[in-house]
């Protein structure tokens, strides 16, 4: 009789403890999905690009969109400068910041800077502080895809910036359904590991 009470409580133990984990996952997976969806601009510090691929000085469509999106917001006067941001792999000739620096600038974009540190986004984003702590600012609107966007807000939030998400809604990162819930997917993940261990399990030297 003892046995079977205790398979019934561990059962029930580890069936509470499946419940739990999928609460939080799809929970974390709405909130990602609901964040995306959200565009939040307003007069900020600095608009600050989040890096992407670029190949030799010129940017991926990826991180095309996102910079095309960041300068129409600073068209719109929502901050008096671009900040991007980004480091590189060894031997590039160019940081993905400089990279999105130099198309900003040859679309018109009067004040950019680039910050060309960092290989992933938490590192990337704490270049960033250093250079807002240095100049005074305190709020950012940050450029990214729209599934990176609570990622990237909450990191900067904790590094106490002042963070708002103005996601680019064109190029291959909203390419079809399937698109999105790979990207969610990935996401999910990555948002849960920072939560747990406040580490970026981004890959490679890219702010993505």
């Amino acid at each position: 009789m003892f046995l079977l009470l205790w398979s019934k409580t561990v059962r029930r133990l580890l069936a509470s403890i499946v419940l739990a984990v999928l609460v939080v996952v799809l929970g974390t997976a709405g909130r990602i999905w609901w964040i995306a969806r959200a565009d939040d601009h307003p007069r900020s510090d600095a608009i600050v690009v989040l890096g992407a691929s670029q190949f030799d000085g010129r940017p991926s469509a990826v991180f095309k969109a996102r910079l095309d999106h960041a300068a129409e917001l600073f068209r719109q006067g929502v901050a008096p400068r671009i900040v991007t941001v980004g480091g590189g792999r060894k031997g590039d000739r160019f940081t993905e910041a400089q990279a999105g620096a130099n198309y900003l600038s040859s679309v018109g974009v009067t004040s950019v800077l680039a910050v060309g540190v960092g290989s992933d986004t938490l590192t990337s984003l704490k270049a960033l502080k250093a250079r807002f702590v240095a100049s005074g600012w305190h709020s950012a609107v940050l450029v990214t895809d729209p599934w990176h966007s609570l990622r990237s807000r909450r990191m900067a939030q904790d590094l106490h910036i002042r963070a708002y998400t103005s996601p680019a809604r064109t190029g291959p990162a909203v390419d079809g359904i399937g698109t999105e819930v790979r990207y969610v997917s990935r996401e999910t993940a990555a948002y849960l590991y920072y939560r747990v261990f406040h580490r970026s399990s981004d890959a490679g030297p890219r702010a993505v």
